[in-house]
């Protein structure tokens, strides 16, 4: 194990254990992390899901948004940032008991803001679930 992914589980562990909104994040599991680019799972739980039995949006956009800032965590420059602007996309559901692989790149990170975008695929099929795009302002 590479000293970023160590590092990036203790950060996600940290955040996991805080009580806070955060604590959503206890159930996703990182696979890999690499200079802008990390690759987490999670399995959709009855705590994860809707009326309809799928993957609710308000935890897939905070998937994106704390996927995509892991990644940035993985960069040279390691800093988080604050959300500038959050986009996602619907593409299909998730049920209850699927895995979900959600992978985020870093596109674009220059002075003061960076650019990410987050897929989550259902792990069996490959097939697209949700697309975001997270601007974050990264200070000065």
């Amino acid at each position: 194990m590479n000293g970023v992914t160590q590092n990036l589980r203790e950060v996600v562990k940290a955040l996991a254990k805080a009580g806070c909104f955060d604590r959503v994040l206890g159930k996703v599991t990182l696979v890999s992390a690499a200079p802008g680019k990390v690759i987490f799972e999670m399995k959709v739980e009855e705590e994860h899901t809707n009326k309809l039995g799928t993957l609710h949006g308000g935890l897939t956009a905070t998937l994106i948004d704390s996927i995509s800032t892991f990644a940035l965590l993985c960069t040279e420059r390691g800093a988080p940032g604050v959300s500038v602007d959050l986009n996602v996309t619907f593409m299909s559901p998730a049920k209850l008991g699927e895995d979900v692989v959600i992978t985020a790149h870093v596109l674009k990170q220059g002075k003061t803001l960076a650019f990410t975008s987050v897929d989550l695929t259902n792990k069996a099929t490959g097939k697209l679930i949700a697309q975001g795009r997270h601007t974050k302002h990264l200070g000065n």
